[in-house]
């Protein structure tokens, strides 16, 4: 029987043949007392005018609710 390192190689493999890659992501747990409260003072420190372009920008750069779209990936 192949060893685990073998068997999660073979894995990687097959995925990367199908154009898949694992891809493993660490981040601060946000259950941590400390976690929350560094977040909630990063919140707070946010520019709501500069949030707000932002968010007017990925909508109109954004395609998932747009009507004029055309072409073979059109909705509808």
């Amino acid at each position: 029987m192949p060893s685990p390192a073998d068997r999660m190689r073979s894995m990687r493999a097959r995925r990367r043949a199908r154009g898949v890659r694992e891809v493993r992501l660490v981040i601060p747990d946000p259950r941590l007392p400390d976690i929350r409260a560094r977040i909630a003072s990063e919140v707070a420190r946010l520019n709501a005018t500069a949030e707000d372009a932002a968010l007017r920008w990925i909508e109109a750069v954004s395609e998932f609710d747009r009507s004029d779209l055309t072409g073979p990936d059109a909705p509808g």
